[in-house]
């Protein structure tokens, strides 16, 4: 039997730290971590759950930013290394199709996904006028520089929201988490495709929750992390799931194996966590007891995996693996 592959590109790059000790877990933490602390720069006391690519021979950010305010936007970062940023100025500056400067309540939760020859940030949000309504937006770029709006993919409220990387069957795929307007006490993933990105449709349940006592990490809810990675034994979906406790909820982060050619199918679903809140970084914060994964950075030759992730709504927290350590591990342990 072949072992399994990365289908994708090379990044010789990517930011990648040889396992320090073995905890029986296929993932394990960054020892600079975190990579982004509390106040980072005047105004933002915060920031989390944001989203990294490789671009032009270095590395570009979309950070979820917790202004003094009170209120997230999402705000860029650059990185030669892919561990250390520096992120902008100013929040990101979206236009719509016209020319017209978006104007937005608050944006929080980014994705970024490279589809075609661009790039595609996704994020929860709202305008002044559906400022009640939290879903999810879409914008593209092709240089970093300027964002265009396009429309909305689905109907609020919706969260977690994530592009497959290319068409699968001639149609594009979006998965999602339908939400509500409060403290979501549920939720599953569920996925559409579209054929021209604008019109989506032939919604389907993806994956459910698992109740107790199968795995009561992910007994509350469910939603989708980085985009989906292309292996030569399916599609690697990295995803967060939420338990409850006499003491809160607590997020940690699992992973499935989707079918390459229908990824509606799930082939392996892994009932145990592959990280789970125990440093102090993740377990002490604004929301103690998150790991909340936004962004994976793959290397084809290697099958070396980065992983960002947010750390109890206050941190930016780096993770590693590896295509043969996480695939085996999730096929072992598969529901």
């Amino acid at each position: 039997m072949s072992e399994v592959r990365i289908i994708g590109k090379n990044l010789p790059n990517i930011p990648f730290e040889e396992r320090r000790f073995n905890d029986g877990l296929p993932v394990w933490r960054y020892s600079g971590n975190p990579i982004i602390r509390r106040n980072p720069v005047e105004g933002i006391s915060r920031v989390f759950n944001s989203a990294v690519v490789p671009y032009k021979g270095k590395f570009i950010g979309l950070f979820r930013t917790e202004e003094t305010t009170g209120l997230p936007f999402l705000r860029l970062g650059r990185s030669d290394d892919g561990i250390n940023f520096t992120l902008e100025n100013e929040p990101l500056r979206i236009f719509d199709k016209d020319g017209t400067l978006c104007e937005s309540t608050y944006q929080f939760d980014p994705r970024l996904v490279e589809l075609e020859g661009e790039y595609y940030a996704i994020w929860c949000g709202s305008s002044d006028e559906m400022a009640q309504y939290p879903c999810l937006e879409v914008a593209k770029t092709k240089d970093f520089i300027k964002f265009v709006r396009i429309d909305a993919p689905l109907l609020p409220p919706t969260r977690n929201g994530v592009f497959f990387p290319r068409k699968v069957g001639g149609e594009y795929i979006f998965i999602s988490r339908p939400s509500d307007l409060g403290e979501t006490r549920f939720g599953d993933i569920f996925m559409s495709r579209s054929k021209d990105m604008e019109y989506w449709g032939k919604h389907s349940l993806l994956l459910s929750r698992i109740p107790f006592p199968q795995a009561s990490w992910q007994k509350i809810k469910i939603g989708a992390g980085p985009a989906p990675i292309e292996t030569s034994e399916g599609w690697l979906l990295f995803y967060h799931g939420v338990t409850e406790t006499c003491n809160g909820w607590v997020y940690s982060m699992g992973a499935a194996i989707l079918d390459i050619d229908n990824p509606a199918k799930v082939k392996y679903n892994c009932k145990r966590f592959l990280q789970t809140p125990e440093t102090d970084y993740e377990t002490v914060g604004f929301v103690p007891k998150v790991v909340f994964p936004c962004a994976a950075l793959t290397d084809a030759a290697t099958g070396k995996i980065a992983i960002y992730y947010g750390a109890a709504d206050t941190v930016v927290g780096l993770a590693f693996t590896t295509i043969s350590e996480v695939m085996g591990y999730i096929k072992k342990h598969s529901i």
